[in-house]
């Protein structure tokens, strides 16, 4: 067997191993029977909820399970041809059978994804929240460039992006913003960015030409739907209003609509200002409070499940999840799973898969990669 082919044959059965591990295979296949099972019983739409519940688990296992047993017969079958092919000289078969290897490759890479994207929320709608770290206009222009990277990616994926909340710097970028990103498996795949992210460049705001670190940390939270009951204490709250910032029109800017809302218990602020009235800003900020609280009860449940979760920390040194250096040299590296691009213009520009991918699986299997950061 060609190495070629061998390095595309060793890549599918680690997808289809993860995809075995994070099913529960065998618990999966039993459970999917109990499922079509239950589809065949005329009561079940009795609670049409409840019915609604059991399709989507049933088509989420049984997509799932059929591509793996797919991907598994196609490379059984190409394998079995190449021998062949080998085996008789046919060097144009061979060829073949690599060029199959490396397309079920991509696509075991992709099936997998997909699979792993079947927690409670991932399939909502998000927010992805952006604050600079200290260090002035340096910080707020990565706080604006990441702004950017999550806008920009929404859109390859064919996304709907709304600014939520925008608090502009002095000089440039911005010192904090909200986005809400709506599609498909939006909170799924941008849940793996919440963290530190730590900028190395020449300024172009320093004179002297040096070099410059600058932190700024992401925060990702699902959209609470209206079949998720999330319970606000009225009294628990502490609600603030004040005059919008930056640009908005004659309106925005002369009246105290824009609103900010303390949670007292878990100390959890949200804030929003880009809309005209008091009424629809505090609705919105009271949107993304059910939000953060209900993203707060997940992560409480994966810690619990000793899955590997974002944490929020200091915006600063040692905190940091990836390193975007773009001198000396070019060179984006994921510190949780070692996953690096050269291509660091690529990855400001949304091109994001490949390290959301990895942190999706990194979060089945729990094994930690010793990383060294870069300089």
């Amino acid at each position: 067997m060609r190495a070629e082919a061998q390095a595309h044959i060793d890549q599918i059965n680690a997808a289809l191993e993860l995809l075995r591990r994070f099913l529960d295979w065998d618990r999966a296949l039993k459970r999917l029977d109990e499922l079509n099972a239950k589809v065949e019983d005329q009561s079940l739409w009795n609670d049409p909820k409840a019915a609604q519940a059991v399709m989507r688990e049933r088509r989420r296992l049984d997509e799932a399970i059929t591509a793996t047993r797919a991907i598994q017969t196609e490379m059984n079958d190409t394998t079995e041809l190449m021998e062949m092919a080998e085996a008789e000289g046919d060097v144009g078969m061979v060829d073949e059978g690599v060029a199959g290897l490396a397309a079920l490759a991509i696509r075991a890479e992709k099936d997998k994804v997909q699979a792993l994207l079947a927690g409670e929320a991932d399939g909502n709608d998000t927010y992805v929240e952006v604050n600079a770290g200290a260090g002035g206009t340096e910080s707020q222009d990565w706080a604006g460039m990441l702004t950017r990277m999550y806008q920009r990616w929404a859109e390859r994926h064919g996304m709907k992006v709304e600014l939520v909340d925008s608090h502009p710097g002095e000089q440039a970028g911005l010192k904090s913003a909200t986005l809400m990103l709506k599609g498909e498996n939006a909170y799924g795949y941008a849940k793996t960015e919440s963290g530190v992210h730590r900028l190395v460049r020449i300024s172009p705001y320093d004179s002297a030409a040096r070099r410059h670190t600058s932190f700024a940390s992401v925060w990702v939270y699902p959209v609470v739907d209206e079949n998720i009951d999330i319970e606000i204490v009225e009294s628990e709250l502490r609600i603030d209003t004040y005059r919008a910032s930056g640009a908005g029109g004659q309106h925005i800017n002369t009246t105290d609509s824009a609103v900010r809302i303390t949670h007292i218990p878990t100390n959890i602020v949200v804030q929003c200002q880009n809309q005209r009235s008091q009424h629809k800003n505090k609705a919105e900020a009271m949107n993304q409070l059910r939000a953060r609280l209900y993203e707060a009860e997940l992560r409480k449940r994966e810690l619990e499940a000793n899955a590997t979760a974002a944490s929020k920390t200091d915006i600063g040194w040692g905190h940091q999840i990836r390193s975007y250096v773009l001198q000396p040299y070019q060179m984006v590296k994921d510190l949780r799973t070692g996953v690096v691009s050269t291509a660091p213009g690529d990855v400001l520009d949304g091109d994001l898969d490949k390290f959301m991918a990895a942190a999706l699986s990194q979060r089945v299997t729990g094994e930690t990669v010793e990383v060294e950061d870069v300089d």
